[in-house]
């Protein structure tokens, strides 16, 4: 019975990691049509959080930046849904599973 219960706090844990991770790349991709004032330690904040995650992502996209488009949120969107559909519905079988 622990061992279900942790695995259920777990899955909802990286479910609000995962949103709270959406929101944020969410509001990063919209405050970047106005361009905001880079030295705002709310836009830093975006950016620090945002840039360890969008960075690889433009370096796999072919020709996305060279463009003036930036895909990689869009790409980032993608692989949040998928990852939480897996990860998420992974953790519910296993804790449903050991209990």
């Amino acid at each position: 019975m622990r061992i279900s219960g942790f695995l259920l706090g777990l899955a909802y844990l990286l479910n609000f990691g995962f949103t709270v991770l959406y929101w944020l790349i969410l509001v990063r991709a919209i405050t970047s049509w106005v361009s905001p004032d880079p030295r705002n330690p709310i836009v830093q904040f975006l950016y620090r959080v945002t840039e360890p995650i969008l960075a690889p992502v433009r370096m796999i996209l072919p020709l996305g930046n060279r463009r003036g488009i930036d895909l990689s949120p869009l790409v980032a969107f993608l692989g949040i849904i998928i990852l939480r559909k897996v990860i998420i519905s992974l953790l519910i079988n296993l804790a449903n599973k050991y209990s």
